[in-house]
């Protein structure tokens, strides 16, 4: 899985950090009250709403290799509308892959 580069840099200048922030990740990531899924689109929500692009495509690949349906990523980026309006709609379709050349 592809990493922020922002997390790449973390873990090469403060190692002990990175294990914290990825262990912090990994716990909150895992089923709890809510399942790994829920959370997964929850995080999609989240990067939309704050329009990082990036962030959006990432979330998307990671959830879809996780399990996470196109229905469901369908039904995010309708609330990401719904909360976050038009930027946060055009942010949400970076869920979507690239088309073809």
């Amino acid at each position: 899985m592809e990493r922020p580069a922002f997390i790449e840099k973390m873990e090469l200048h403060d190692s002990d950090f990175g294990d914290q922030v990825r262990g912090l990740s990994n716990m909150l990531m895992t089923d709890g009250a809510l399942p790994a899924k829920t959370k997964m689109l929850m995080t999609l929500l989240g990067e939309a709403l704050v329009r990082r692009d990036g962030g959006v495509k990432l979330v998307a690949g990671v959830a879809r290799n996780v399990g996470v349906t196109d229905a469901e990523i369908n039904e995010t980026i309708r609330l990401a509308f719904l909360i976050g309006g038009l930027p946060a709609l055009a942010s949400a379709t970076n869920a979507y892959p690239d088309p073809a050349p």
